[in-house]
């Protein structure tokens, strides 16, 4: 088991070096960088700019370099001091801008997570030892409409119910009198009380998809002769089912936590835009529209580490789950 995980943990460092990597070429890949969108906006306020002010700006921000030389002095800040380099649309140091959202953005995420398998897995299950019956159609159905039903779509709904029958905005995660506020019990509670909206936005289709594939699992052990022998037996049903069948049937479940959470991430941005969330996906659609490259990349990373730590979890989860598994490795 050990030489299993310090495997996986080897391969999840490798994964983020080259994730590194990929992450600070594709930001350089479109034509132009931070400078030439700020130009175009100062000639658009009719504000010329020389050719020795355009230098000095390219000194400035060290956008002369070489793509090379500019990834290893970023990269080498990040191991070395945990800098992320200098957001040059905010004049800020990267660090500062990411880490709350960077925090938020986890949490809605994590709490995505945790609400689609608590209600997921229980209905999937209830499915498969009932199927064809009513509440078995009526979750086939609500299933349907979840995965149908897009995220900006259900967040559009929701903030209209909350205007037409309440009286209130549902979107952000806190209320105007502690956005700005330090940490406090006061502004905890007020960010859970607000909480509820995103993670129900974003776990919807997360969840109806797992109620199927949780379903269609467990269905499929329970018709195997090792169900049936033990059930000639007087093993009792209770015991009959989660220990076995069951347990057997999340291993699909527990292999896609990883990519659950990049469906969560990569679906935050148009949900974070539509709810005002204070979370990475508008900053993060700003640095992308404007090129801000060291920021944009910051974002890119840390939100792929997520990702790799993610799928290293399902890795755990699958060996604890089913010994098969460290027994292959």
């Amino acid at each position: 088991m050990v030489d299993y995980l310090v495997r996986r943990f080897v391969f999840m460092l490798v994964t983020i070096a080259v994730i590194s990597v990929v992450a600070f070429v594709l930001i350089q890949l479109p034509p132009g960088d931070y400078l030439s969108t700020y130009i175009a906006q100062l000639e658009e306020a009719n504000t010329e700019v020389t050719e020795s002010e355009l230098a000095a700006l390219r000194q400035q921000y060290g956008l002369g370099r070489p793509m090379h030389v500019q990834y290893l002095k970023w990269i080498w800040g990040i191991v070395s001091r945990g800098d992320f380099g200098q957001s040059f649309q905010w004049n800020k140091p990267v660090k500062d801008l990411i880490w709350d959202r960077i925090a938020l953005t986890a949490m809605v995420a994590m709490a995505s997570m945790v609400f689609t398998f608590v209600v997921g897995v229980p209905i999937g299950i209830y499915s498969a030892l009932n199927k064809y019956t009513p509440g078995d159609f009526t979750f086939t159905v609500v299933g349907y409409v979840g995965l149908a039903t897009p995220n900006f779509m259900l967040a559009l709904v929701l903030m209209w119910i909350g205007f037409r029958y309440f009286g209130h905005s549902v979107g952000g995660l806190f209320s105007p009198q502690f956005q700005e506020q330090a940490w406090s019990l006061a502004k905890v509670l007020d960010l859970l009380v607000h909480l509820w909206v995103p993670v129900v936005v974003l776990g919807t289709a997360g969840t109806a998809g797992l109620i199927r594939v949780t379903r269609a699992m467990l269905m499929d052990e329970l018709q195997k002769a090792y169900v049936v022998t033990a059930r000639s037996k007087g093993v009792s049903e209770s015991r009959l089912i989660f220990k076995y069948p069951v347990r057997i049937a999340l291993n699909p479940v527990a292999s896609t936590i990883g990519w659950r959470l990049t469906e969560i991430i990569s679906g935050a941005p148009i949900v974070a835009v539509v709810l005002s969330l204070p979370t990475t996906g508008p900053v993060l659609l700003r640095a992308l529209l404007s090129q801000d490259m060291y920021l944009a990349g910051a974002f890119l990373l840390l939100l792929s580490v997520l990702t790799v730590l993610g799928t290293f979890i399902s890795d755990v989860l699958l060996a604890a789950i089913d010994p098969r598994i460290r027994m292959a490795e």
